[in-house]
């Protein structure tokens, strides 16, 4: 009974796609729209996988009513090839999804995955990110100086809204170095947006390390108060792109100044 539910679903699936692009091509001779294939989830969960079998490993599980895009292309026995929003495949059993097809332009209609896709922070656990600006810091004697500056970025991430992170980043100077570190959160507040802001609060030290023949530096170690925000946004196949700007808050029981970080870069999250 279980193989011929199967056999009736791998059925349908294929007369469903078999049919998207004979429609396709019916609405195109009449100048009309083109269909696209999707695929919804008919039962209560569905294990979305690397390749087409049990043996590979679970990606995402969905749940009833999620739409994915079809690639267009079945994959092996009762499988079939499904589009994440970013740009992600996976394989789903085709007994627990019903494909469908329908036009461009219907309303309230899915649409496939785009140029951006929201960041992938639904099921991840953490990230890194490499990103490369501006620091802009006072220096005694000096006024304010804008140095080059690169950071690394690890995340934890809690849920698709909230991470934990970790920084280390450098101004890069050819008098010594400013060394930043410390950690704090990042909320997301639209995950599920193609371009998702962000706000961060974090806390930590500045050292400050001059060479040797440096007349402009001087040793110091700071106690630093972070915060700022930015965007974040994948391109397709989870190039994750990071902009994002910041104030410092640079202090000691004696003294206090100001400074800023302006930088954008690159990274995954897994």
């Amino acid at each position: 009974m279980k193989m011929a539910v199967k056999a009736l679903g791998a059925v349908a699936a294929s007369l469903a796609l078999w049919a998207v692009p004979h429609a396709a091509a019916a609405a195109g001779s009449s100048g009309t729209a083109e269909a696209n294939a999707f695929a919804r989830v008919v039962v209560d969960s569905a294990e979305l996988r690397t390749g087409p079998g049990v043996d590979y490993r679970i990606i995402y599980v969905a749940h009833r009513g999620e739409t994915f895009a079809l690639d267009g292309r079945p994959g092996t026995g009762f499988w079939l090839r499904v589009l994440f929003a970013d740009g992600r495949t996976a394989y789903a059993l085709g007994d627990e999804v019903q494909p469908f097809a329908v036009t461009d332009g219907t309303e309230g209609a899915p649409s496939r995955p785009g140029f951006l896709a929201p960041p992938p922070l639904r099921g991840a656990h953490g990230g890194f990110a490499m990103l490369g600006g501006m620091l802009s810091i006072p220096v005694v004697g000096s006024g304010v100086q804008r140095f080059g500056y690169v950071e690394a970025r690890v995340s934890l991430v809690l849920h698709e809204t909230v991470s934990l992170e970790g920084f280390a980043g450098d101004g890069l100077t050819s008098d010594g170095a400013q060394i930043l570190y410390g950690g704090g959160v990042a909320i997301y507040l639209a995950p599920n947006w193609p371009v998702c802001p962000f706000v961060g609060l974090s806390a930590g030290g500045l050292s400050v390390v001059p060479n040797q023949d440096s007349f402009v530096l001087r040793r110091e170690d700071w106690i630093l108060a972070r915060a700022g925000g930015g965007l974040l946004f994948a391109l397709r196949n989870r190039i994750l792109v990071r902009l994002e700007a910041t104030n410092l808050s640079v202090f000691t029981p004696d003294a206090y100044k100001n400074a800023q970080t302006y930088a954008g870069g690159l990274g995954v999250y897994f």
